[in-house]
């Protein structure tokens, strides 16, 4: 079976292709009563469209987001939400040596194994174009819980982090890398120059943070908020590695180091650390939920690659068309978008049960 629904009380089914005539979601759930117009989700699609810089592919998708259904009079009815957005600037003729042969590290092979024939236009539902979609949900997630604020910036690219004692959030806005660190920024104007011109890609680190979450989200032993919240991190594509918290560096530490330490509040405990990401025992501290995810660099490149036709054939390579350089740059307002459709989906299901 193929699966493109996920949530439990919030849930949302993407749909489309990278290079069909439109893609979208349709969020399911969502209470009744919320403003809702294309305003309130069009600034989050601006954020992750292509063609805003020369750091990102030059396909011009305009992105422009319409609610087809589930809302009268600028407010959700509580019906089934179908966003829909158009594909206007598609080259399928860029993918011809793409139908024959397999490109190494993207998903031809398995999509071939698993149905016998693909989309090889962009790779269709394997292309990081369908996370157009979840930023639109995304979007509607956050009207559930306004009390929540969801920041995501690049932390590396290329091997090369950020300094955190530069770290300003002012500056995220301002650069085409997401970043916090200015210095970062420059450097990494220079990494993904060479890369693009060379016909390579580099990887990226995202990192997410939720503030404003309340003790509580979440529930053992299943539907732990921090396994949803990597489920859906992991399931965004080119993502390969995803940390709760510190993550793999508490495997590094002692129980006294990694503990986070409690002492008494005016409105109930202070935290002296938070190794944790905010999430202990599947839920929420009321601690700042972190998340750091991992991109793989761009599969399609300009670089000869060794590779085999459908029939088995030794043959090479190289992608032609318009691929981002660093695919993870346009990776923030994804993770953030999946940060807010598992926070939505844990807020109501703690409504739920618990009043």
């Amino acid at each position: 079976m193929s699966y493109n629904t996920f949530g439990r009380v919030f849930r949302f089914t993407t749909w489309g292709e990278s290079h069909g005539p439109a893609l979208g979601a349709v969020v399911d759930g969502c209470p009744p009563g919320l403003s809702l117009t294309e305003k309130d989700i069009q600034p989050f699609l601006d954020q992750r469209r292509p063609g805003t810089s020369r750091f990102t592919t030059q396909r011009q998708e305009p992105d422009q987001v319409r609610i087809l259904s589930g809302t009268f009079e600028g407010r959700t009815t509580g019906t089934p939400i179908s966003l829909m957005i158009e594909n206007v600037d598609q080259r399928s003729k860029d993918y011809s040596e793409v139908a024959v042969a397999y490109r190494p590290g993207h998903a031809d092979y398995a999509y071939d194994a698993k149905y016998g024939f693909r989309d090889y236009r962009g790779g269709g539902r394997s292309s990081a174009r369908e996370t157009a979609a979840r930023v639109a949900a995304g979007a509607v997630a956050r009207l559930v819980i306004p009390q929540v604020r969801i920041t995501a910036w690049v932390e590396a690219i290329g091997g090369d982090a950020i300094d955190p004692a530069n770290f300003d959030a002012e500056q995220i806005g301002r650069n085409p890398f997401f970043c916090p660190d200015a210095a970062a920024a420059a450097r990494w104007e220079v990494m993904i120059d060479a890369a693009r011109k060379s016909g390579s890609s580099l990887g990226a680190v995202i990192a997410c943070e939720a503030t404003g979450v309340p003790a509580g989200w979440g529930a053992p032993l299943y539907a732990k908020l921090d396994s949803e919240l990597a489920a859906a991190c992991m399931s965004i594509n080119a993502v390969k590695g995803v940390e709760i918290g510190d993550g793999f560096a508490v495997a590094t530490l002692r129980g006294e180091d990694n503990a986070d330490a409690m002492r008494p509040g005016a409105d109930g405990p202070e935290f002296l650390a938070n190794h944790a990401g905010g999430i202990a025992g599947g839920i929420s501290t009321g601690q700042p939920v972190k998340v750091r995810v991992a991109f793989k660099p761009t599969s399609s490149i300009l670089t000869p690659v060794p590779t085999i036709t459908r029939d088995g054939d030794a043959t090479e390579i190289m992608t032609k068309g318009r691929h981002d350089p660093c695919v993870g740059i346009r990776g923030a307002p994804v993770v953030e978008a999946m940060m807010a459709l598992v926070l939505a989906d844990q807020a109501l299901l703690h409504r739920a049960q618990c009043g």
